[in-house]
Order: C-alpha cells, then structure tokens, then sequence
C-alpha cells in the first residue's frame, strides 16, 4: 500500500514532530520552564510514563526538547525546549487560539440501543 503523498510544504516535517496524542501538550507544557520528567507527567493527565519517555526521546531527536542531566546530592535530568522548539512552540500556540476560538461543542455520547 502507498503512503499518502506529503504536502510539498514546511507542513509535512512540522507535523511528523508534532504529530500524535502528546508531543503538542509536551511542548506547550514546557514552554514557560524546564521541568523534570515526574513534574511534566503531572502537568499532563493521562500519559503513561512509557508513552512520555518515547515522545520526549522523539521530541529530542528531532531537536525540539533538550534533555539535561543535573548533578547534585542526587542526580536528576530536566526537559526544556530548544530554540527550534521555542519556535514551535509560537505554533502551538497559534493551534491553540484557532481550536479555542472554533471550537466545535462535541458530540453526546449515544446510549446503545438495548
């Protein structure tokens, strides 16, 4: 089976970063400071540990989330977003003002004929 033809613009890349569930609420969540990896999984209702661990780790490969090991009495590693990711982040952003601006009232769920 062929895969879908990508736009032959900068929208095809941006959304493979921020593609899937999590990686838009990851970066908007860091935007504003680093944060270590049990405060960003508080501040996202919902994700899994497992599932917060292979997004940051793609967020990093992809250059948008920086991971920093911090020593001290006790070593601990701090997320934050890189230049590109601030720059995303704008976008995000600029997602989020449009869906909360049209918004559309979802749908009740229907009870199942019984």
């Amino acid at each position: 089976m062929r895969e879908p033809a990508e736009p032959n613009c900068g929208l095809g890349p941006a959304l493979r970063v921020i593609g899937g569930k999590w990686k838009a609420t990851i970066i908007w969540e860091l935007h504003a400071r680093p944060l270590r990896f049990g405060a960003l999984r508080r501040a996202i209702p919902g994700i899994s540990e497992k599932i917060l661990a292979e997004q940051l780790r793609e967020l990093e490969a992809a250059g948008v989330v920086r991971r920093e090991e911090l020593s001290g009495k006790v070593l601990h590693v701090e997320y934050s977003l890189t230049e590109p990711g601030l720059r995303l982040n704008a976008a995000v952003h600029a997602l989020a003002e449009w869906g909360t601006a049209h918004a559309m009232p979802r749908a009740a769920p229907t009870a199942a004929a019984g």
